[in-house]
């Protein structure tokens, strides 16, 4: 939130929403806490949508959707005013979905920072779209697009936890084509179970083209994602239902009963909505269909089809299940619903069982992308799935599914513009499954926030040498971590180890520094203080007698000022309080919300005792500094050197913040002085 919007919350009207009396246990007045940023024991629904916004979870269709509905009743008055919710009325309306509100709140979600990612997926988006190459489909002639049509791009994502974005043509049709080829096995899965459906389709990639006329050497397509395979499919979906209908009045026999069932799954895959279906494009498919008809006999003379197999009937059910029509925002969904085994992250209903995503997933990792498969396993390294009218729908287990639809196609059938996006994903963020063998990619991994991202970075090789842990900081040293990073306040982990007397630290780092010229003995600290400066100014001579005779050289000393206790800093999680320290310096107010919402005391401290407070005085974080007085910031709390977040804006001539702090001082003093 910025100065403004600060200021604008003090002049605003608001209307109070009055609820029925309803208990709030300590667990939701805290999350309640983190959304009142003027700790008056009310918060905004303004503030509740934002919220939601930045999380990807603010859309009408979502999970919250209706409780925005129940909260945001028309105003009386003519003009729209704010609403002001007590806590009572926010949770009467938001109970039904209060653990992932928590997990909204406390930036639990899986990807927390979702505003920051979907931004970057958007420019990845802009430099993919200039892509022209390719030609449409033409074998199929109702794919043979022309422009504008051909040009189209669209690109959806949904996580596991429902957070959605949509860029560029994301809400236009086009027909499944081969991405129904999973869908296909998976109800073929759920129908008859694994051991009945491999004995009819293999598990192996072919090595041929995707229409080749060849069985595997036990006379079987080679796997499900071929059109073989996803013609054996078909054959076996809805094979149960053909046993009830005699006993059906339903005027439209099985062979209807089966199509509705197979479109029913993709509505619940997609999360409720339903598909469409294209009459044009299925009588192409129909009327160019010579090389499937020719598989099915082949697979016929193979005997591979299950008993009673009409190949007339089968092949026309599978040309229906390709003609069926979605857009990318759907499948997004349904790429997601794979990612979070088969539960739909939309609606929560379980679609599919999780064994079923599995064996799925499994085989789009080898054999989803036509010929290109093997390359797209090595370059991206996730499951997916693509379909001649240009679509790509990409799973990454347990974070999110993807589709990218762009018609025109590369020599092997696949999206010229998917293809591509999903190499530039895979290049800037850590998706590619093998990315994480060490701990040390260098890619964003956007599952963490930025405030953790930097406290695992820096603060905990600073943490492991204030404690004289030297095995972790070996460990750390082999995951990417390093010896020079430093900081908020610049402060490394040779000041710590000087500071606190760890020989054995100091002795570690001397080593580093005489092999690797980038690890300085002298680095300088926010107030110009070097390791040397530390380790005297906490009586270890013997430790600043190592570091001059090793060539460091003493920097300023912060004179005047006495070793301090504690100082009112509450102790904490040593990581949590470098991530609160680390929003406080960089005036992250979302973080620090999402931080309080997890119980982590404002008044926490780290290594040197400085406090959210500190960094935020520093740095000139005027926002920060007037949230964490108003939410009860400790404004006399004192670091390693006793200074004050007071004597900090000083220093660095924040003025209005030494007001801000003069003044929660003043109501300090007279509330101790009340008690």
């Amino acid at each position: 939130m910025t100065a403004v919007e600060t200021t604008q919350r003090s002049t605003r009207k608001s209307r109070r929403r009055p609820g029925k009396p309803s208990a709030v246990d300590a667990r939701e007045r805290r999350l309640f806490k983190s959304l009142d940023l003027d700790n008056d024991g009310l918060v905004h629904l303004s503030d509740v949508e934002a919220v939601l916004k930045e999380a990807g979870l603010a859309g009408p269709e979502g999970k919250f959707g209706e409780s925005l509905v129940e909260l945001n009743e028309p105003a009386a008055e003519p003009e729209p005013q704010d609403i002001s919710l007590s806590p009572e009325t926010f949770f009467q309306a938001t109970r039904r979905h209060i653990l992932l509100l928590e997990r909204v709140l406390q930036g639990r979600l899986v990807v927390p920072d979702f505003a920051e990612f979907s931004n970057r997926i958007g420019d990845l988006f802009d430099e993919v779209k200039e892509n022209r190459d390719g030609e449409t489909a033409d074998y199929i002639p109702q794919l043979d697009l022309a422009e504008p049509e051909a040009d189209r791009f669209g690109l959806a994502l949904c996580t596991i936890d429902g957070q959605q974005a949509a860029y560029g043509d994301s809400e236009t049709f086009f027909t499944v084509q081969s991405t129904c080829k999973p869908v296909q096995y998976c109800l073929a899965l759920e129908e008859h179970g694994a051991e009945v459906v491999h004995r009819h389709v293999g598990h192996e990639p072919s090595g041929a083209s995707f229409n080749e006329l060849a069985l595997s050497k036990t006379n079987l397509p080679h796997n499900p994602l071929i059109n073989a395979g996803a013609i054996m499919c078909s054959s076996l979906v809805g094979l149960t239902m053909r046993g009830a209908a005699a006993e059906s009045p339903d005027p439209r026999g099985w062979k209807g009963r089966r199509f509705d069932y197979v479109v029913d799954r993709w509505t619940a895959l997609a999360g409720g909505e339903r598909p469409r279906f294209s009459t044009p494009v299925y009588l192409s498919e129909r009327e160019t269909a010579d090389r499937n008809y020719a598989l099915a006999y082949f697979m016929r003379e193979s005997g591979a089809f299950p008993e009673g197999a009409d190949l007339e009937d089968v092949l026309e059910f599978y040309f229906q299940c390709c003609s069926v029509e979605l857009n990318a925002e759907m499948m997004s969904v349904v790429a997601a619903t794979l990612a979070n085994g088969g539960i739909c992250p939309l609606t929560g209903e379980r679609v599919l069982a999780t064994e079923t995503v599995q064996r799925c997933l499994s085989l789009m990792s080898t054999c989803g992308m036509y010929d290109y498969s093997g390359e797209f396993a090595f370059h991206v390294g996730l499951p997916a799935k693509s379909g001649v009218s240009g679509a790509i729908m990409v799973v990454i287990p347990n974070v999110m599914g993807f589709c990218t639809y762009s018609p025109r196609l590369d020599a092997l059938g696949n999206s010229v513009r998917g293809i591509e996006f999903c190499r530039r994903l895979v290049a800037a963020f850590n998706f590619h499954q093998f990315d994480n063998l060490t701990g040390a990619s260098a890619k964003a991994d956007p599952r963490i926030s930025r405030a953790e991202q930097q406290a695992r970075r820096v603060n905990e090789m600073i943490w492991a040498a204030s404690k004289g842990d030297l095995g972790a900081i070996q460990e750390l040293l082999l995951t990417g971590s390093s010896l020079v990073s430093a900081d908020y306040d610049l402060r490394t982990p040779l000041h710590l180890a000087a500071a606190e007397g760890r020989s054995e630290v100091v002795r570690f780092i001397i080593a580093h520094a005489s092999q690797d010229a980038t690890v300085s003995l002298s680095p300088r600290d926010r107030w110009g203080g070097t390791p040397i400066n530390d380790a005297r100014a906490n009586g270890h001579a013997d430790i600043a007698t190592m570091l001059k005779e090793a060539g460091a050289k003493a920097g300023r000393n912060r004179a005047g000022l006495a070793p301090a206790e504690t100082g009112g800093a509450e102790a904490g999680e040593a990581g949590k309080a470098a991530e609160l320290i680390w929003a406080a310096s960089t005036g992250d107010l979302t973080e620090i919300r999402r931080l309080i919402a997890q119980g982590v005391p404002l008044n926490t401290a780290d290594y040197d005792r400085r406090t959210p407070l500190h960094l935020a005085a520093a740095e000139g974080q005027a926002d920060v500094v007037a949230y964490l007085l108003r939410h009860g910031a400790d404004a006399d709390c004192r670091d390693r050197w006793s200074t004050t977040p007071l004597d900090e804006a000083r220093r660095n001539g924040h003025d209005g913040i030494a007001a801000l702090l003069e003044s929660g001082r003043e109501e300090d003093a007279a509330q101790k002085a009340a008690a």
